[in-house]
């Protein structure tokens, strides 16, 4: 039997949020040291799994797609 509290697959060290919230955090700290206080990340992010061929192709598009749409975005800003 595996103890949960041992397995990798549950520990919040190992989420891609807490992953994230790491890169975000450290990345925040370095450029600091240099000067740079500017805002630099968005609140948050979308997460989702992608569970079969059809999700995929949709999401693929989506990434593929979306960039040529950046310029007609209320917040985009060249």
């Amino acid at each position: 039997m595996i103890d949960d509290k041992q397995s990798p697959l549950r520990s919040t060290s190992q989420t891609l949020g807490a992953i994230v919230r790491g890169y975000k955090s450290s990345v925040t700290k370095q450029l600091a040291l240099i000067g740079f206080k500017a805002k630099l990340w968005q609140a948050n992010y979308y997460e989702h799994v992608i569970r079969n061929e059809t999700s995929y192709q949709t999401l693929a598009e989506y990434v593929i797609s979306n960039p040529l749409k950046w310029a007609d975005d209320k917040f985009y800003r060249p």
